[in-house]
């Protein structure tokens, strides 16, 4: 396939770029940071010479730069946007993020294009950067409320909320949001981030090695799961371990110190380093499931 992949100068477009090159699809990378601007942090993650990729220098901001950027890709994966909430001005990563997914979701409509994945997040329903934290049950699946009262979960919200409004006018379309959790490089990385302990009670110790998020947005738009749903899906994507950290304690440990008072979910209980998220549905429908 011929594949745009939006923010793909990021960590994670990086890898989805090298993972679908890989595969063998011809890709169109889309960023308005310039390659050269961003370099990757490591060497294989260069792909600038290979002959099936081409870059656009786009502003996704700008509607117009959009549809040229896309047009003639049979999927679009988009990763562009803030990664997370603006320390500087609270509307920046919230107008940012809101006007550049829908100019992606309206332009592939315009164009055609009936496979899309997009980058939403955990923080959607109300995680590490909201004031307050109300889980109601464990593990947390996609059936889990949303109330995020922050700039970042709040865009992404929204981007669900858009893709939604997308296949009700556009039937034909297929849109996959995929909640990652925390992307890291490696399982290891995650061990020296441990200062404080309440932060990462708060987003329930997940994450999603990067190459396996990578994985989740080609399977998201692979025709080989065309049969397997359709319209607008919702996926977590998380590790079914919890991140390494310095204290050894297990699952049922971290609950029973960060969250006595959430119920479990009848015939689920929080055993040796499992997690506590439910991803079943990206296995059932994606055939992903972390590595």
């Amino acid at each position: 396939m011929k594949i745009a992949v939006t923010g793909c100068c990021g960590r994670i477009g990086r890898r989805v770029v090298l993972a679908a090159l890989k595969e063998g699809h011809t890709i169109i990378g889309v960023d308005s940071a310039g390659l050269t601007a961003a370099p990757p942090e490591e060497p294989e993650l260069d792909f600038t010479a290979n002959p099936a990729f081409t870059f656009h220098n786009v502003d996704v901001r700008d509607y117009d730069q959009v549809v040229g950027a896309l047009r003639g890709c049979d999927a679009v994966i988009q990763l562009a946007g803030q990664p997370g909430p603006s320390k500087d001005n609270p509307v920046v990563t919230h107008n940012t993020n809101v006007v550049i997914t829908w100019n992606i979701l309206q332009a592939a409509a315009e164009l055609g294009i009936k496979r899309i994945a997009q980058a939403s997040s955990v923080n959607a329903i109300g995680f590490v950067f909201n004031s307050s934290h109300r889980f109601r049950q464990f593990p947390i699946d996609e059936s889990h409320p949303c109330e995020p009262d922050e700039q970042y979960g709040l865009s992404k919200l929204i981007c669900e909320m858009q893709a939604d409004a997308l296949v009700r006018r556009h039937p034909s379309i297929r849109v996959a949001s995929l909640r990652l959790h925390w992307s890291i490089p490696t399982r290891e990385y995650p061990i020296q981030f441990t200062s404080n302990p309440a932060r990462t009670a708060a987003d329930l110790w997940g994450y999603v090695q990067e190459d396996e998020g990578a994985r989740a947005f080609l399977l998201a738009i692979s025709p080989e799961n065309d049969q397997n749903w359709s319209g607008h899906e919702i996926f977590f994507i998380v590790a079914s371990e919890t991140r390494g950290m310095r204290e050894a304690k297990d699952s049922a440990a971290l609950k029973e110190e960060w969250w006595p008072d959430v119920p479990c979910r009848e015939g689920w209980k929080p055993e040796g380093k499992g997690g506590f998220f439910d991803c079943s549905k990206a296995a059932r429908l994606l055939g992903w499931k972390h590595g």
